[in-house]
């Protein structure tokens, strides 16, 4: 088996999109499909070490010099939890259920024992230092939260994730990152917010 198709093998067990590793690398997905796919032959040594850590594994495993125990977890890392793979939702679609097919850009491999029901991707900074950009959200599908919580909240054809508090005739999202603003509905625009499910996991690479 070739490195590029040690690290899709890799990828794919631990349900991450192309897409991500690409971004993480700074490179284009077209490239990390012609790594996996040997169009490109050899993968940069530059690169493998910040491959190995996205991937939870090691150069060495990448490179297949350990072949004779490959069914083995690499030194110092614990056998991955039971998983499901759930939908990566993106772009949403005007009026559409967030989970509809229109609005899912891929599946990803999520611990079971979170019960979460579709995953998003983290953009920008609002809600750092706990949830940073390019972090993958577990989210549970549900229609309310406890004031506090961190929730998906779809406002049109945004989602965003932001902690909920309300109050009389209002719903404020707050961002952890006092930087920004609440951003607080209240009337007729309540009708724009609807909270597609609280945060319940998140997946970070090293």
């Amino acid at each position: 088996m070739t490195t590029g198709a040690r690290i899709r093998e890799r990828r794919k067990e631990l349900g991450i999109p192309a897409e991500y590793l690409a971004e993480k690398l700074g490179v284009s997905p077209a490239t990390v499909y012609r790594y996996e796919s040997g169009a490109i032959e050899k993968v940069p040594g530059d690169l493998l070490p910040a491959i190995s850590r996205l991937l939870g594994t090691t150069p060495a495993h990448l490179m297949g010099w350990d072949e004779a125990d490959a069914s083995a977890p690499p030194p110092g890392f614990l056998p991955l939890p039971a998983t499901v793979r759930l939908p990566l939702v993106g772009q949403i679609a005007c009026g559409t259920p967030i989970t509809a097919e229109q609005n899912i850009e891929d599946y990803v491999a999520v611990p079971e024992a979170a019960h979460a029901t579709f995953v998003l991707l983290c953009k920008g900074d609002s809600m750092a230092p706990h949830i940073l950009d390019g972090d993958l959200v577990y989210i549970r599908k549900q229609p309310t939260v406890e004031t506090g919580e961190v929730a998906a909240v779809r406002i049109g054809t945004e989602a965003t994730l932001k902690r909920v508090y309300t109050a009389p005739g209002q719903l404020i999202l707050q961002p952890d990152n006092h930087d920004y603003p609440p951003q607080v509905y209240a009337g007729a625009q309540l009708e724009e917010v609807t909270i597609e499910g609280k945060a319940v996991g998140l997946y970070r690479a090293m």
